[in-house]
């Protein structure tokens, strides 16, 4: 950070000093929990003298991922260590002490093996000024490290136990940030909103949070995954906790190939694993989403063809995409599918499912990519409408130069259905263009 202004919280896990950045205060990179590799995260101690919150969360280690660097800029700049459990928040400059401000805490995707939360297109500059709300970015644990183990040798989900403990310092220090530990919003995206999902049933977990977004979550590849998990930790053999990271990677990828033998959930080999700490054994699930749908207001969607952001992956269809006859056939026969029984279809049920049980669930729909063409909104569409701002987005593959003027326009709309949500846990925006709402 390049200013020097700095702000003091006094909050219960000690005195934070934040980095006052015009409009927003930032405090980055506040580690939530500590813990040695496969082991399970402890709360962290009480900061013994001021903690000088000014440098952004390390990413974990991670694999470099060819369509990522097609997609977004450059993150090689950015520090990677495995005892990555921190978090970030930024508020709005003028906070007063005495305020009460929703939480909106935002858990990233990238198939649990890629990403951070301080990831310049996390930036929540944007969503915190216009509606006035405190945002907290967590960076968690992934790959080997965080979402693979037999459950005896190395524990299962430990990135997930890593998030549970990043809600309960939320509950316990957020108040000192001028946020409302009773008005938690836990949002995510992809991989991140599949986490969310979880968190609702994980031993721990309940009572952190009011309130849920689901954006993309892959809830299509959760189910039936224990044959898939026990041949990738056999692929990954012994890893000592010496081992380098080099090394762990190598194994990681040992084990992603063994899981692309298992059909789609290959495509997401990494995840969570049910009949470990925290969750509940697989046939449990269903009960357990119905028992705790009552407490937590669910706002879940995906976009119309989110498959199509890998389309241009595939040498063979990125050819045939650029025929005018072809792409048509491409988006029915095999992005809408493939979009449905991965992304839309579950999150339907999933909201059926909720209400049913006396719930509230509003399910979005989200109908074209941020651009001046009409293109289907593909995965990721969602993320320049609520995240990051201009100088993260524009210059990508993702989003032109040219597109940022409608990206800009149709962001606030969007900003200001999720920070509704946040606030009173439902939806009164009219269907638009960009999104819409099935209330139920």
């Amino acid at each position: 950070m390049r200013s020097t202004e700095t702000r003091s919280f006094d909050s219960p896990a000690g005195t934070i000093e934040a980095v006052v950045d015009g409009d927003v205060t930032r405090a980055l990179g506040i580690p939530y929990a500590q813990a040695e590799r496969f082991a399970p995260p402890s709360p962290q101690p009480p900061f013994s003298g001021p903690f000088r919150a000014d440098t952004p969360a390390p990413v974990p280690p991670q694999p470099s991922a060819q369509f990522v660097d097609q997609l977004l800029p450059s993150m090689d700049h950015l520090q990677v260590d495995e005892h990555c459990q921190r978090l970030s928040i930024t508020v709005p400059s003028d906070v007063r002490p005495d305020e009460r401000l929703p939480v909106v805490v935002w858990v990233h995707g990238g198939s649990y093996v890629l990403g951070g939360g301080d990831l310049p297109i996390h930036d929540a500059h944007d969503l915190v000024t216009e509606q006035r709300v405190v945002v907290v970015t967590v960076t968690y644990r992934l790959g080997v490290l965080g979402f693979l183990g037999d459950g005896e040798t190395v524990p299962a989900n430990l990135g997930l136990l890593d998030l549970v403990e990043a809600f309960r310092w939320v509950q316990r220090n957020i108040a000192a940030f001028g946020g409302d530990p009773d008005s938690v919003t836990a949002s995510g995206q992809s991989a991140g909103a599949d986490a969310i999902a979880h968190l609702m049933i994980s031993e721990g977990a309940r009572g952190l949070f009011r309130r849920a977004i689901v954006q993309s979550a892959p809830l299509g590849l959760s189910r039936g995954r224990a044959r898939m998990n026990r041949a990738m930790v056999r692929a990954v053999g012994s890893v000592a906790a010496d081992t380098s990271l080099d090394e762990v990677l190598e194994r990681q990828a040992l084990a992603a190939k063994a899981g692309g033998r298992y059909g789609l959930a290959g495509g997401m080999p990494f995840g969570t694993q049910y009949g470990f700490a925290p969750l509940p054994a697989e046939r449990d699930t269903d009960r357990a989403w119905r028992s705790v749908a009552p407490e937590v207001d669910v706002l879940i969607g995906s976009g119309s063809d989110e498959a199509g952001m890998y389309v241009p992956l595939v040498p063979g269809l990125r050819t045939a995409a650029r025929s005018r006859l072809v792409r048509p056939l491409l988006r029915w026969l095999l992005v809408r599918p493939l979009s449905e029984v991965i992304y839309g279809r579950d999150a339907r049920r999933f909201a059926d499912r909720h209400r049913a049980t006396g719930g509230r669930a509003t399910v979005y729909r989200l109908l074209r990519h941020p651009s001046v063409a009409p293109v289907g909104a593909v995965h990721m569409s969602d993320l320049p409408l609520l995240l990051g701002g201009r100088s993260a987005w524009v210059g990508s593959r993702f989003v032109p130069e040219r597109d940022w003027p409608e990206v800009e326009r149709r962001g606030r709309a969007f900003r200001a259905v999720w920070a509704e949500f946040a606030r009173t846990g439902r939806v009164t925006a009219a269907d638009d263009e960009t999104l819409v709402f099935d209330r139920g």
